[in-house]
């Protein structure tokens, strides 16, 4: 991820007046520890209560296992039902916000004017809700879908008796396509609006501290500066936390995988713990050095290393054949959007479960994260162009990239499935990690390419830990964004730590449970957001029309 820059002097409005100044609650000074600049409060009881977790799952890993199981169970079994309707409210919230007069309204007051041209604005946007799950996902979820999963009940290339079905495999592609664009694209980026918003509006028009609690002050008043700002914050911080130690996890077994299928390196949890040690210890040296010099040049780096990936993909497979499974996904998605965002009358409970909640989920609790890098990005947009910039631009970048990994790997794989990777580590033999690898292995240089998929996901997993650092630091120092580093430190520790005891007390399934269970009362901040966001545009056409 790129680093933004620091947000200019708010221009605020006259309708929410506080006297709170950032950080007044804070413990600071020269001899505390390290040179600390800590949210007292905040800071403590998230540190606290991370520090229990990592011990409880270390002390008792299996007992930690049967929690995080009946977590998923409840989750994706009983409030599958809420999760789709809370996700489709958001679209529908960001689509009032652009016909709605509340489009015109500017972040930053009517004077404001973007910090960054289009061009730059949407490289950031792409790089920010993006990162190890293109290279984990993009050819996992195609191919699972449209053989295993089978959204909306499409028929299965590969019959009851295991044989292949020619007829059937335009279908299955095309939706299984359609199912991955759908865990992808507005759904997810919706709710990154709403908390980019929010933190937006409130700091550059309201003038308060760049701080999710801020966003509730019309509903508080001054008592988010109490216990009740206390809570959201904290409540962020853990949703931050697993969410992105969940894109470490699973980082650290594509890595892993990686090595084995590259270098013959064992798969086993011990090996992606110790990933997990050195991509941290490597992250650390990256907030050492700071914004410029860490993780700015990192994302610099992966962003040319991932164009270059996606372009031998798609000219060195079958170039045709992925710009068109790529545009047949895409035409499925848009046809069949209503279907698949649909809450009730569902028979593909392998594929809504299973798959969609957990990304719903996933994404709510990356919403802080991913909501205050878009919120400092882009002051001066209106909230029109906002709010349809951030749904469709990176949308469209990961529906390319899905769309031809997944065609080829779809390719390869009806081509000759009995020889297809592909289909052992997808279909046959459920290892996710090594879907990626396995579409390599059909393409030339597979051993340079593999090698380089590895490397991708090791910076993506450092640019991913250093950014978070920054957010959840920015959270713990009450609005701070210029906190003593060995804080950013702190809690690039403190990730690295829950990814690897998550591993340890259940792998993927503790890894989606870290993820479910803090985005289930974040879910409903994020819903009182929406409220403050009308408040908060009320007042602003007020002034404007003033």
């Amino acid at each position: 991820m790129s680093s933004p820059s620091q947000p200019e002097s708010p221009s605020t409005s006259d309708d929410m007046q506080t006297d709170y100044v950032v950080g007044q609650d804070n413990i600071t000074g020269k001899f505390g520890p390290f040179g600390f600049d800590i949210h007292n409060r905040v800071f403590v009881v998230s540190a606290l209560a991370s520090v229990i977790f990592i011990i409880f799952t270390l002390a008792f890993p299996e007992r930690a296992a049967s929690v995080f199981q009946s977590i998923v169970a409840f989750s994706t079994g009983t409030l599958d039902w809420y999760f789709m309707i809370l996700v489709d409210f958001f679209i529908v919230f960001c689509l009032a916000l652009v016909v709605l007069p509340y489009g015109s309204v500017r972040l930053g007051g009517p004077d404001a004017r973007p910090e960054h041209s289009y061009l730059s604005w949407f490289a950031l946007l792409f790089t920010a809700g993006i990162g190890i799950g293109l290279l984990f996902f993009g050819v996992l979820e195609p191919v699972y879908h449209a053989n295993v999963s089978l959204p909306l009940g499409v028929a299965s290339p590969f019959g009851a008796d295991g044989e292949l079905n020619p007829e059937a495999i335009a279908d299955a592609s095309a939706l299984g396509l359609a199912g991955t664009y759908l865990h992808w694209g507005i759904h997810g980026w919706a709710v990154y609006v709403v908390m980019a918003l929010a933190l937006s509006l409130f700091t550059y028009n309201k003038g308060l501290p760049f701080s999710i609690r801020s966003a509730f002050f019309p509903i508080l008043g001054e008592r988010v500066w109490g216990w009740w700002g206390h809570v959201i914050d904290i409540l962020a911080v853990f949703s931050t936390l697993f969410g992105l130690a969940t894109s470490l996890g699973l980082g650290a077994q594509q890595a892993n995988a990686g090595m084995n299928f590259v270098f013959g390196l064992e798969v086993s949890t011990t090996t992606q713990v110790i990933v997990i040690v050195l991509v941290t210890a490597v992250a650390l040296v990256s907030v050492w050095r700071g914004l410029e010099g860490g993780v700015k040049k990192l994302s610099e780096i992966n962003m040319v290393l991932a164009v270059l990936f996606f372009f031998f993909v798609l000219f060195a497979g079958p170039t045709l054949v992925a710009l068109t499974g790529f545009w047949n996904g895409l035409s499925t998605y848009v046809t069949e959007f209503i279907p698949l965002s649909a809450p009730f009358g569902r028979e593909d409970d392998a594929y809504r479960q299973d798959w969609t909640i957990f990304y719903w989920a996933w994404w709510v609790s990356w919403a802080p994260f991913v909501g205050m890098f878009i919120a400092r990005v882009s002051r001066g947009r209106t909230v029109r162009e906002f709010v349809i910039c951030v749904l469709l631009v990176p949308s469209m970048f990961i529906f390319i990239w899905m769309g031809v990994f997944g065609s080829t790997a779809l390719d390869q794989l009806y081509a000759d499935p009995a020889g297809s990777l592909v289909k052992e580590y997808v279909i046959d033999n459920y290892r996710p990690e090594l879907s990626l690898f396995g579409m390599l292995n059909e393409l030339p240089l597979t051993g340079l390419m593999s090698t380089l998929g590895i490397v991708l996901a090791l910076i993506f997993f450092v640019t991913s830990s250093d950014s978070g650092s920054l957010v959840i630091d920015t959270i713990t120092a009450g609005g701070k964004i210029d906190a003593p580093r060995p804080q950013r430190m702190f809690w690039a520790i403190v990730e690295g730590l829950i990814a690897i005891v998550l591993l340890i007390g259940g792998g993927l399934t503790a890894l989606q449970a870290g993820v479910t269970a803090t985005a289930i009362p974040f879910s409903i901040v994020m819903l009182l957001m929406c409220y403050s966001i009308i408040k908060a545009l009320n007042g602003e056409l007020r002034q404007l029309r003033s």
